[in-house]
């Protein structure tokens, strides 16, 4: 009977080399993997060389920029993501004596759901399971995959990202919502029916900074209604800025319908009527391919699945 043998951990890779291999695969770029690591271009450079060394393969194509990975290259950052993952996980759960590792967990939120969904599902689990430790983190898409990627986060709660982001993530979907197009209570084209898209042009814009989750699909559509900016723009991702901001002014703000559901639930803020079905993108859980995930996340993640279900009889939702 032939048996496989598992070869031992080649001693001289060390967690430096999975480091920078990793952010230099995720940004494609050794000059900007060097300024997130705080390293300098050649300390970089150096060290995913040492790495191909020790593993006798060339894990990014010669000559090309952006860094773009091999064939090996791709089967090894599965693996390295994973394993940097699981040891910070380790790390966590032998950290401060132990104390309240069995409840502790990080996930990151886009605002999409930091507002609307998220509250609810926590709310759920800590009535279901007792007390829990959670860090709730809130930022760009970019920095917060980063952080799922790193092990820092457990999972990631949002609007789905480009493919590319995507690369090395398991991504759930949950429900899709669309774009809305949110104004103050008292906004001039609430009262004045029929309403006229084209008079959207003659207000001051709220728009997402590119880069931004939503900001290609906000694009699209802007162009599709043959829509251009008359009275100036305002590029943001402070929620707290455009509430308030729309509560001063006639100023019109293009954001996904789940950050404002509270507000226009409330009146405190409302939409206009215009149609943006369109706009409909994927919400949903996104995770580390082949990680498992801690206890206190599995429980978020099932009371986020049953809070949805009983939200509407399909997927799609407004807000």
């Amino acid at each position: 009977m032939v048996t496989s043998r598992l070869h031992p951990l080649n001693g001289r890779i060390k967690l430096r080399h999975l480091l920078a291999f990793l952010e230099v695969a995720r940004l494609k770029s050794v000059v900007k993997a060097a300024a997130l690591l705080g390293l300098s271009q050649p300390a970089v450079s150096k060290t995913v060389q040492e790495l191909e060394d020790v593993l006798g393969a060339t894990l990014f194509e010669p000559n090309r920029r952006p860094m773009i990975l091999t064939g090996p290259g791709e089967v090894f950052f599965r693996y390295a993501a994973a394993s940097v993952t699981a040891l910070k996980q380790g790390v966590s759960m032998v950290g401060d004596d132990g104390a309240n590792t069995d409840i502790a967990f990080s996930v990151g939120a886009l605002p999409t759901v930091s507002a609307h969904v998220l509250p609810r599902a926590l709310a759920e689990v800590a009535a279901r399971y007792g007390a829990m430790r959670p860090r709730v983190v809130t930022g760009p898409n970019d920095v917060l995959m980063s952080q799922l990627r790193l092990g820092d986060l457990d999972l990631v709660i949002g609007r789905m990202p480009d493919p590319e982001t995507m690369r090395g993530f398991a991504f759930e979907h949950l429900y899709s919502e669309r774009i809305a197009l949110v104004v103050g209570p008292h906004h001039p084209l609430l009262t004045s029916p029929p309403f006229d898209m084209a008079k959207v042009a003659e207000y001051q814009w709220l728009l997402p900074p590119p880069g931004s989750v939503i900001s290609s699909t906000v694009e699209r559509y802007l162009i599709a209604h043959a829509l251009r900016p008359t009275a100036g723009v305002i590029e943001t991702v402070s929620d707290a800025f455009a509430r308030n901001y729309l509560r001063l002014t006639d100023g019109i703000w293009f954001i996904s319908e789940g950050v404002v559901a509270e507000d226009v639930g409330t009146g405190w803020l409302a939409t206009l009527p215009a149609e943006t079905a369109d706009t409909l993108g994927p919400v949903g859980l996104m995770t580390q391919i082949d990680t498992v995930l801690p206890l206190p996340a599995q429980l978020l993640a099932v009371a986020l699945r049953e809070l949805v279900a009983r939200r509407a009889p399909g997927k799609a939702q407004r807000g």
